[in-house]
């Protein structure tokens, strides 16, 4: 396993981290995920502690609440000490019937934090995240709620997940020109078949030195290997019963037809090079990987040992390549006429 600097912090993560989002049972889009018992948690913590994970990531809408209380109780089960794993959790979703049991307030986030805190059973948490856009609240505010909880050392690092470049661009000024904590890093949906972050997201995390956790590394299911040919319905894929995350399907059967052979040569599933393809993008610092079985989570985790080859790659990115949209390709094409020699510019 390797190791990466989370955004411009000193601390360390894992290139695979564990999302604990299938412990428990959901209800609306999430009771789709699964519904993992503690035993099995427990195991899926142990596999990934032993694999060399430290990143934990969860969130209180998960599982009602449960995922949260089922990871603090692993942790615990298996002896963990607090200071060798790095817990991240997140804040904003609805998690009540009340007006205010959502958003990104002063207010629902220090509720929000209080109660995670005792699900969790612990002092404090490592990577506090807001979850959601909320364009009801103003981005100072919930800047200075969440300095206070890192003042406080109830949280030490924040971050945000699922916001437009613009607005974590806002916010990163707010807390550069108020001395506030600031935003370390996005969480946010990227993989072979949903490379749409690499428009604006990618760009502004590189320049300021954020990190990208991702969630939904195959697809929703689409890129695990149980879709092996066009228009197929797999039988208990989460994908069968909700199309989600929206992807150009016809792009990604073009994607599964790639990767076929590519796995094939290492003799591994799909899954795992549709991960190692993201494991060589730059600007990933972790892939969160979860699953409702422990043999699905033994195979994502081998791909930390995969290495794709230069020509492996270079037909991934073909293959998945998105569309030129603007003005992408307007500032291509006028940064090559920046780079030509003066006397081929016609100049």
């Amino acid at each position: 396993m390797k190791y990466k600097r989370l955004g411009n912090t000193g601390l360390l993560v894992s290139q695979l981290a564990f999302g604990a989002m299938a412990f428990g049972k959901g209800d609306g889009a999430y009771r789709f995920v699964g519904a993992v018992g503690q035993d099995e948690a427990d195991r899926m913590v142990q596999k990934s502690l032993e694999a060399g994970v430290n990143l934990f990531d969860t969130a209180d809408v998960y599982g009602g609440g449960e995922s949260e209380k089922m990871l603090g109780l692993s942790l615990r089960n298996l002896g963990v000490a607090r200071k060798d794993v790095v817990v991240a959790t997140k804040a904003a979703m609805r998690v009540g019937p009340g007006r205010n049991d959502a958003g990104a307030s002063r207010g629902h986030i220090m509720d929000a934090v209080e109660a995670s805190l005792k699900r969790l059973q612990t002092d404090y948490i490592d990577l506090y995240q807001i979850h959601a856009d909320d364009d009801l609240t103003p981005v100072d505010e919930t800047l200075r709620a969440l300095d206070d909880l890192v003042a406080q050392g109830k949280v030490r690092y924040i971050g945000v997940s699922n916001w437009h470049a613009w607005k974590i661009a806002e916010a990163l000024g707010l807390s550069e020109r108020k001395n506030r904590a600031r935003f370390e890093t996005l969480q946010a949906y990227y993989s072979l078949a949903g490379r749409d972050l690499e428009r604006e997201l990618a760009p502004m995390l590189e320049a300021k030195k954020m990190g990208l956790l991702v969630w939904s590394p195959l697809a929703g299911g689409l890129l695990s290997g149980r879709y092996d040919r066009r228009n197929q319905k797999a039988e208990g894929s989460r994908r069968s019963s909700f199309d989600f995350p929206i992807v150009d399907k016809e792009r990604a059967w073009n994607i599964i037809d790639t990767l076929k052979p590519i796995a094939e040569a290492h003799g591994t599933q799909l899954a795992g090079i549709a991960l190692a393809w993201l494991l060589t993008r730059p600007v990933v610092t972790s892939v969160l990987v979860g699953a409702k079985r422990l043999d699905q989570l033994e195979a994502n985790l081998a791909a930390a040992e995969l290495t794709l080859t230069e020509d492996e790659i270079r037909r991934l990115d073909e293959v998945s390549a998105l569309p030129p949209e603007y003005p992408g390709w307007m500032v291509e094409f006028q940064r090559s006429n920046r780079l030509e020699p003066v006397e081929r510019a016609g100049l």
